[in-house]
């Protein structure tokens, strides 16, 4: 598909892409999961981690091969939008960023939590806006001034945040008693379903993080590549946590809700494992919100360059670092504020929802772009999904699944919330065609 003209320049490897695909999905959900998975269905966990590896790699999948064909900045929106229209474009963009924006802000409050119950000086409200304050506005800075910047400081918390990770898995075996390993009980399709829907949310972060296409190194081979790379790392990684938590803790594992990784760290090393683990969790979750900011900000751009939505100045780009500056600065002043304010218990909700509407998308955007003449003459150039239709209608089989299973409430929040968003465009054009007809 032919690219629309873009003023950022491409810097992004392989590496460096999917450093920051792992980075937005190994958030601070690995360090409580084994518990609440070891809850559901014990030792056998590894099959909840395993069936939810096959759902995210057939949602990923339709990424990889939408992800080669549309290469502009933008990511999933841009997938989207090239395939349905402004309407539909900007929705997801809306979602999109209602999802990241809300997610980052409670993901700052947790950073600031943690520091507080290692440090009380934190819990004053003074202290956390300016904690805020520095954060956000640094993490801004860092990717205003080039995307070399950002992505090098991405691969750097990459490392930093798994290296703790890896030292626990390596050194963590000797403490292993496999007889917590063993299958007391076989658990059912549904059982495994219903952990799943939990787990599933832990594998998130590759949609925000393909936000960056438009300034990655030939798309058409990186995307998928870097898809593929951090899938099978998050997942291998999960695995291995989530067996070696199995296997010291043993049946006492779901009784750690707050922090199962701490005491395995424990186990290993006393007090300072412990310490070892709380500082990870920081570096993770801040690893998370560095991949974040470098990437939405991209979205809010390539939006704005659309014209479909009406913050115009988003699309403009710093004449010396080649980045989208004021959408950087728009992004984290929003992260900022939502953070400080707190209170967005209805956007928590609205957020899973949205992506896994963003997921929907993306899917039947794979669908529909299947029968357009100009992709199918390109496949040379781009990824194709092999079995024809079978991985996308698999992927929206799958999405519906977990729609299904969303409370009454997280139903009703986001169809009210896209009708709000269906009004509010239709009032929008209709401003637009008067400007134009005046």
């Amino acid at each position: 598909m032919k690219e629309k003209e873009e003023e950022l320049k491409r810097n992004i490897g392989t590496w460096g892409l999917s450093a920051n695909l792992i980075n937005i999905m190994i958030g601070a959900g690995i360090f409580v999961l084994p518990a609440i998975i070891a809850e559901g269905i014990g030792a056998s966990s590894i099959l909840a981690y395993v069936f939810c590896g096959i759902l995210i790699s057939l949602v990923m999948l339709c990424f990889a091969e939408i992800g080669s064909k549309i290469t502009d900045t933008g990511g999933a929106y841009a997938y989207i939008e090239g395939a349905f229209g402004k309407y539909y474009g900007f929705v997801a963009a809306i979602l999109f960023l209602v999802a990241t924006i809300s997610a980052d802000a409670a993901v700052a409050n947790t950073i600031v939590d943690i520091l507080g119950s290692i440090f009380p000086f934190f819990k004053g409200d003074i202290i956390k806006i300016l904690f805020f304050l520095l954060l956000f506005s640094g993490l801004g800075y860092i990717n205003i001034i080039g995307v070399k910047e950002g992505i090098r400081l991405v691969k750097l918390i990459t490392i930093a945040k798994i290296a703790p990770l890896l030292v626990i898995i390596c050194l963590a075996w000797i403490e292993v008693d496999f007889v917590n390993l063993a299958w007391e009980f076989t658990p059912t399709v549904m059982d495994i379903g219903e952990v799943s829907l939990i787990l599933f949310f832990a594998f998130q972060g590759a949609e925000s993080g393909l936000s960056v296409s438009g300034e990655v190194r030939s798309p058409n081979k990186t995307i998928p590549r870097a898809i593929f790379i951090s899938i099978m790392v998050v997942l291998i990684l999960y695995i291995l946590i989530q067996t070696i938590a199995q296997g010291i803790l043993g049946e006492s594992l779901a009784t750690f809700k707050e922090n199962p990784l701490g005491e395995v760290a424990s186990k290993i090393f006393g007090p300072l494992g412990f310490t070892l683990i709380t500082i990870g969790a920081i570096v993770s979750m801040f690893g998370n919100l560095s991949s974040e900011i470098l990437s939405m900000p991209r979205m809010l751009y390539r939006a704005s360059k659309d014209n479909v939505i009406p913050v115009n100045i988003a699309s403009r780009v710093h004449k010396r670092f080649a980045t989208p500056y004021l959408a950087i600065i728009i992004y984290v002043i929003l992260c900022f504020l939502f953070a400080s304010l707190g209170g967005f218990k209805q956007l928590a909700i609205l957020s899973s929802a949205s992506i896994l509407l963003i997921y929907l998308g993306v899917a039947l955007a794979v669908i529909k772009l299947r029968s357009k003449k100009e992709v199918s003459s390109n496949t040379t150039k781009s990824f194709i999904i092999p079995g024809g239709l079978i991985v996308p209608l698999a992927a929206v089989i799958v999405i519906l699944f977990f729609l299904s299973n969303l409370s009454q409430n997280e139903l009703i929040s986001i169809i009210t919330f896209v009708v709000f968003l269906s009004v509010l465009y239709y009032f929008m054009n209709r401003v637009k065609k008067n400007k134009f007809n005046n």
